[in-house]
């Protein structure tokens, strides 16, 4: 396709993107994960009394029929070929919302359980504490959790306070009900879920010896010895814990619960913790009225449609997704001009979404600020992130620079929250956290006990994370001047100096949040460019060159998730529209838009386009926990659009 083709690509994919811009201004696109989920909503909203609707049954099963399998099975992320922990999870939900034993649905699953190396009895240990506490698995099966370990002192690395945030929640709940011995009654669904998952054998005598059996397609960390030596420790005391300490611990763990429901009003951190909360409450008497609420909470996260059914993301993404709309927008001259409506639209949103509240009575022993931050979602969500702020930060000032701005402008006081909300996130090495600072030392992640998951111990320091807040901090400081200058001066040379130690001898800079070099290399030219790089500093060299080295044939880029497990270059063997954005992005930073790459890396997102500017469901792109990929919905709609734009309006 000539490249004179671009030119009407990047319009159509400008008009596309702002047809599926939302009435409220924002955009959003789901964070497509897996079905484990939504079948722990199903579970719980069963176990509280809160079952769904009929009509709404028959949408979730439709769900976990179109993420199915072929051979029956239900992966950990769009492209895993098969989980036990998120296949059990799924029967277990399917008949608690009606489906009958020999439902297709469930006949195909436990078959492919029954198939595995060691059948249901290899879950994974967050399995075998959802089937315990279902009484579908025996609690001498399980891996000591002790809830005691919230009374330690601040100090100790190990206390869950430390913990990040994600994990620190899940850590809370699951203590505080396996710490109580809950267990939930399913009456007779449970006796036919046993003869069921368990086959003609039945269920062990006794679930001891299968504490750390694992099956193989969900053994990502197992857990090593230092691990189970601790664990052994943990094991003799929770055979006879204190009664007085343990009840102490407990009322800590539901206490720090407490405190982010009333931050979030009952949205929590995210649906998987969630769930978790909404159980312990139950185990401990909470009124049906809170519940309500709690469950209420979960439609926060509920995504509905005729093709996917309904279903529940583990995040919602407005905020971010919008930042990025709007800087994809902001790249088009013509489309700025034509559509003051729909950028103000936006702008408006942003502005409506910025935290002004304070959340630290959640967090006592860390009260971090939130004033000024925005959040995944938007501020119901109450809990603001680094990145997310530093892109609406950045498409606001853009907004700004071209003089779009409503006559109800954000005035430069709270454009001087977020600014001192980015830096309140810089860390001792210079990088950026994401929703904390670093509370923990990196060695914590050697005591990972989740089995399925990596890197998900310690919130540390992030390359897009810091590329994007340098983006911010760059904009902010010539919008607004007189503010902290000095401090924000020191902080992007903190930043950048991050981001070249960061930096592989290949050229290519490691994501955490995106698959995986090719992210990260994007959000690091972007940073270090804002930091006052100039094109021919080696380090922006060896990152172009590094692009240059990984383009295909047809002028993509695609790279393929399981280089975030191996922590390295995988190639994918076909060109994503995503990631030749991520790419042509970056290169257009350093050896600028006529470049023959660049070029073909537009003319290569031309030809992926589709008649209406839209371009088709890809891989994975996202990634969370290290092994949990993600498909963000709209990543494949605002990043080829800023990339043509970019192109085009440059060339």
């Amino acid at each position: 396709m000539p490249y004179t083709d671009t030119s009407d690509a990047a319009t159509r994919a400008a008009d596309h993107l702002l047809a599926i811009q939302q009435p409220q201004g924002c955009w959003e696109g789901e964070m497509v994960w897996c079905p484990v989920v939504t079948a722990q909503v199903a579970i719980t909203r069963h176990v509280v009394g809160f079952p769904f609707s009929t009509e709404d049954a028959a949408k979730v099963l439709l769900h976990f029929e179109r993420t199915q399998t072929r051979d029956g099975a239900f992966g950990l992320h769009p492209e895993h070929s098969g989980s036990v922990f998120v296949t059990s999870m799924v029967y277990v939900a399917c008949r608690c919302l009606g489906a009958t034993a020999d439902h297709p649905l469930a006949v195909r699953a436990r078959g492919w359980l029954h198939a595995q190396p060691g059948g249901i009895l290899s879950v994974p240990t967050w399995g075998k504490f959802w089937l315990a506490l279902l009484g579908l698995y025996g609690r001498d099966g399980l891996r000591p959790l002790v809830p005691e370990l919230a009374l330690l002192p601040r100090v100790v690395p190990v206390h869950p306070i430390r913990f990040y945030c994600h994990t620190r929640y899940v850590y809370l709940a699951m203590s505080l009900l396996q710490g109580s011995h809950a267990k939930f009654d399913l009456g007779l669904l449970a006796d036919e879920l046993r003869a069921e998952l368990y086959g003609p054998v039945g269920p062990p005598k006794s679930f001891r010896e299968h504490r750390y059996h694992l099956a193989p397609s969900d053994a990502f960390e197992p857990p090593n010895l230092l691990i189970r030596a601790a664990e052994r420790v943990m094991g003799w005391y929770d055979r006879v814990p204190v009664r007085k300490l343990r009840e102490h611990a407990l009322r800590k763990c539901a206490d720090l619960i407490a405190r982010d429901l009333d931050a979030t009003g009952n949205l929590t951190l995210s649906p998987v913790n969630g769930v978790l909360n909404v159980l312990a409450l139950h185990a401990r008497g909470a009124g049906r009225e809170l519940i309500a609420k709690c469950v209420e909470g979960f439609e926060f996260y509920r995504f509905d449609n005729v093709d996917r059914g309904l279903r529940y993301a583990g995040g919602c993404t407005r905020v971010w997704d919008t930042g990025f709309a709007v800087e994809a927008l902001l790249a088009n001259p013509a489309v700025t001009r034509a559509n003051r409506e729909p950028l103000q639209r936006a702008y408006r949103f942003l502005a409506e979404h910025q935290m002004t509240k304070s959340v630290a009575g959640r967090d006592p022993m860390f009260p971090d600020r939130a004033f000024g931050g925005w959040c995944l979602g938007d501020a119901k969500h109450a809990w603001p992130v680094s990145d997310c702020t530093a892109e609406a930060l950045s498409a606001i000032l853009g907004m700004h620079a071209l003089k779009l701005a409503p006559d109800d402008r954000i005035p430069d006081s709270r454009l001087a929250l977020a600014a001192d909300f980015i830096l309140s996130r810089q860390n001792r090495d210079g990088g950026f956290g994401s929703y904390e600072r670093a509370r923990s030392p990196r060695w914590l992640e050697r005591l990972n006990p989740s089995e399925m998951f990596t890197r998900c111990m310690t919130d540390q320091s992030y390359v897009e994370c810091t590329g994007s807040c340098l983006v911010a901090l760059s904009r902010f400081r010539t919008a607004v001047p007189a503010h902290a200058p000095k401090r924000i001066a020191t902080a992007m040379r903190r930043g950048a100096r991050f981001l070249l130690y960061r930096q592989r001898r290949d050229g290519a800079f490691p994501g955490a949040w995106g698959v995986y070099l090719t992210y990260g290399t994007f959000h690091a030219v972007r940073g270090l460019r804002a930091a006052g790089y100039a094109p021919d500093h080696p380090a922006l060299q060896r990152a172009a060159n590094w692009l240059l080295q990984h383009q295909k044939p047809d002028g993509g880029w695609g790279e393929h998730h399981t280089g975030c497990l191996r922590q390295e270059y995988v190639e994918h063997p076909t060109s994503q529209a995503t990631m030749t954005s991520w790419a042509v992005l970056a290169l257009r930073e350093v050896v600028g838009p006529g470049h023959p790459a660049v070029r073909s890396g537009a003319e290569s997102l031309a030809a992926l386009q589709g008649e209406d500017g839209s371009y088709p469901r890809e891989a994975v792109n996202g990634v969370f926990f290290g092994t949990a990929m993600l498909d963000y919905d709209l990543y494949r709609a605002y990043f080829p659009a800023w990339a043509l734009a970019a192109t085009t309006a440059g060339s």
